[in-house]
């Protein structure tokens, strides 16, 4: 879980640094990704026991409301 919400901003920084915007995009969906494997693992926990849901409550929306930025950010790109 740790390398999956690493990778979310890393991967961000990292599209921002290279020269098209192709690439910027290549990277946005590799965070898009990684932002959806962490929705997924949070869950997974809650199932498996692991997570309480006073603390999913906590996490989950701050991952839901980054996935929808995200997609946001990904839609209006591939518009231009």
């Amino acid at each position: 879980m740790r390398r999956a919400a690493v990778s979310v901003p890393s991967n961000i920084v990292e599209g921002c640094a290279r020269e098209s915007q192709a690439d910027y995009l290549r990277f946005l969906n590799i965070a898009f990704g990684s932002i959806r494997e962490l929705h997924y693992q949070l869950s997974l926990t809650k199932r498996l026991g692991f997570l309480l849901n006073q603390d999913l409550s906590l996490i989950e929306p701050k991952v839901i409301e980054t996935e929808k930025v995200l997609n946001g950010l990904i839609r209006s790109l591939r518009n231009k």
